[in-house]
């Protein structure tokens, strides 16, 4: 990383990009207004150039532009898979994580659920290696390098979004697809990609960021590695540049943020504190215990959810505000006949959220309400959980270290 080569930008490129890291430079942890970013939003929302590869069954191979880098073209591999029949159906961008590629099964997944499907690779790599015209790749090295504002349409958060984005722009050119139904999921740094995406491109309906969330720099695996290995200047401008709590806050579709009780890299208290800046009508959380983190892309939840925004098929069962009051809790809940079972879960642990122990225990669900005795350990920390007649699991946001009886 210390040998690559930035090329000059011309003054034009330059001055609006510097004119955004300027006023982006004082942004807080909550900020007032949201941010678009650098990102060029009306081009990247034009078709991109595209070259179409082989087909097998339901899946193609595409090649698509994607933004220079090092002063040179690029291009992005992704699967893109059709349903049988003429359509238009509703759309599906897939964004992989840490470690991972366009996945051909991802794409097949949707499919075969009546969704076309791009699943794009973020990390300059195409079906059988690095590209010789691809993007930079998404090891943490790259991703936490020390730069100047000069440099950041050369970093690897800079071009993912973009990938997505445009990938979001080839599928709402394609006649069988109806750009009125088209939903964003991303897994791990691409559930991080998800939560900046959602927010600054309005045209989607739906997005479910799983594990991703925002504050990076405020608790999370790269906190005390990656993040504080830079220098503070370079740091502070990843942080204002590209962690997702400067954009989730403008989402303006339903979004579901899925994460696990003990999750490594994303942690509870990361994930309210983002969940927390999108509007409430548009919020909705899954936290489901001592969840593995991997690729995993057959989440129920997340089918039913989106199903939901695009099909308008049955809602999940979710609660509602938490209400404290003489040693109870409770909630709300909407769609209450589909509900099998409602649990607290309970730690009584501190410090590393990755290491808290946690128990559930029985709630009660009376007249659309769901109510639990909290145990007498202080300090407390849980959540409400729900699981529906699918065997699918909604939450409240976790409920943070109560150090006394309510």
């Amino acid at each position: 990383m210390k040998n690559l080569r930035v090329l000059p930008l011309t003054i034009a490129a330059i001055l609006p990009l510097a004119c955004w890291v300027l006023f982006s430079g004082c942004a807080t942890k909550h900020p007032a207004t949201v941010q678009s970013g650098p990102w060029n939003l009306p081009q990247l929302e034009q078709s991109p150039v595209t070259e179409w590869g082989a087909r097998t069954g339901l899946v193609q191979e595409v090649f698509y532009q994607g933004e220079p880098f090092a002063g040179k073209p690029t291009r992005i591999f992704a699967y893109l898979a059709r349903p049988a029949g003429r359509g238009p159906f509703p759309a599906m961008v897939l964004v992989h994580g840490g470690g991972g590629k366009a996945f051909r099964n991802w794409a097949q997944h949707w499919a075969d659920r009546g969704y076309v499907a791009i699943a794009m690779d973020t990390a300059g790599a195409g079906p059988n290696g690095h590209l010789p015209d691809g993007g930079p790749d998404q090891s943490d090295e790259l991703k936490f390098r020390d730069f100047s504002p000069a440099e950041i349409p050369q970093m690897w958060t800079y071009h993912a979004v973009a990938a997505v984005i445009r990938a979001h722009s080839l599928l709402r050119s394609l006649p069988e697809v109806d750009r009125d139904r088209i939903g964003l999921t991303g897994i791990s740094w691409g559930g991080y990609l998800a939560c900046i995406v959602a927010g600054i491109d309005h045209r989607f309906k739906v997005a479910v960021p799983v594990y991703g969330c925002g504050f990076l720099g405020d608790n999370s695996y790269w906190t005390d590695k990656s993040l504080a290995a830079m220098r503070p200047a370079a740091r502070h401008l990843w942080l204002a540049t590209f962690d997702p709590s400067n954009y989730v806050g403008g989402t303006r579709c339903p979004i579901l943020f899925l994460d696990g009780s003990n999750d490594f890299a994303y942690p509870l208290d990361s994930l309210k504190k983002t969940s927390n800046l999108v509007q409430h009508s548009y919020s909705h959380t899954s936290i489901i215990l001592n969840l593995p983190h991997g690729h995993i892309w057959d989440f129920g939840e997340v089918d039913a959810f989106v199903d939901t925004a695009l099909r308008g098929l049955l809602p999940l069962p979710e609660p509602g505000p938490v209400t404290l009051r003489d040693g109870m809790v409770s909630a709300p809940v909407q769609g209450t006949s589909g509900v099998k079972k409602a649990e607290l879960i309970y730690t009584a642990d501190t410090g590393v959220w990755q290491k808290r122990a946690w128990r559930a225990v029985p709630a009660l669900l009376t007249g659309g309400t769901i109510s639990a005795r909290l145990p007498d350990q202080r300090p407390l920390s849980f959540y409400i959980c729900l699981t529906d007649e699918r065997g699918l699991r909604t939450s409240t946001t976790v409920q943070e270290s109560l150090q006394t009886k309510p």
